[in-house]
């Protein structure tokens, strides 16, 4: 009796798409991804954008054609979690909150750093994390390998996003000024009640990946929830000024995480046995 990996490919394609379109604002803009910061300074900055865009179009596709998916999700994994993550988003973190104000004490000093530094994450970091974590559970269903260490990668791509959704849910409170007036005035109640519900949305779904209670209840959920985000919040900012490539960019990377969420959904299904 063997142990069937669950399928990811409705979920696979709509994320091989989002990291598609990402390399493609990028391509259009001859700049890099806004939640990948490389120096202005940085020698042959533009045109190691343009390498990263067209590596993010050739890795998306080839996430879409089964031959090459478990490649291109392993490059994905890869490229967020090491060079966005690590190199890219850990160099501005640490460059930002290096930056200590002097006439406050040792413990004022800290406290300032350590909400810097969830603003940091919650705002940024995860986002790219979360894609990373699609990688890999895309590789985890897809490459020829043992199915324990496959379930093994599974699971740590689920517990990964699970966290990006729970600081995601930090951000709503953070930033609660800039998210509140991203909601549609015409839909009631408020803008700030449906800021606030996002947020606990986003924390209970990460709460219930993590927990494993309700867990696929909670992705599908949270699926429909970035799928809502692009019809009622990015489409419309874009229609009112198309000439933005941050709104691009934000249309694109909500794209990535509906198929992010999507494949945490398909891989939480139960596994099926085969004779």
């Amino acid at each position: 009796m063997m142990v069937k990996k669950p399928e990811v490919a409705f979920g696979r394609c709509i994320y091989g798409l989002g990291v598609m379109a990402l390399g493609m604002v990028c391509l259009a803009w001859g700049r890099f991804d806004p939640g990948q910061p490389v120096p202005l300074d940085f020698p042959g900055r533009s045109v190691l954008a343009y390498v990263a865009a067209a590596f993010l179009c050739a890795a998306g596709a080839a996430v879409l054609w089964r031959r090459t998916m478990a490649l291109g999700a392993a490059a994905l994994a890869a490229y967020y979690a090491l060079i966005v993550v690590v190199l890219m988003d850990g160099r501005a973190v640490l460059v930002h909150d290096a930056v200590f104000v002097v006439d406050r004490n040792i413990a004022e000093q800290l406290v300032v750093m350590a909400g810097k530094l969830l603003a940091d994450i919650a705002s940024n970091i995860s986002e790219q994390l979360a894609i990373a974590a699609g990688g890999l559970i895309i590789y985890a269903s897809s490459a020829r390998i043992d199915a324990a260490l496959a379930t093994r990668l599974a699971r740590l791509g689920q517990v990964v996003f699970a966290v990006c959704a729970l600081f995601f849910g930090a951000a709503h409170f953070i930033y609660m000024n800039l998210t509140a007036p991203l909601v549609p005035r015409w839909l009631p109640p408020t803008q700030v009640f449906w800021a606030y519900a996002t947020g606990i949305g986003h924390i209970a779904a990460g709460v219930a990946i993590l927990t494993g209670v309700q867990a696929r209840l909670a992705a599908i959920l949270l699926t429909a929830m970035y799928a809502s985000f692009g019809l009622l919040v990015w489409a419309p900012l874009l229609l009112a000024n198309p000439t933005s490539h941050p709104i691009w960019s934000e249309n694109a990377l909500n794209l990535a995480l509906v198929g992010v969420a999507w494949v945490v959904a398909d891989s939480l299904t139960r596994p099926r046995h085969v004779a």
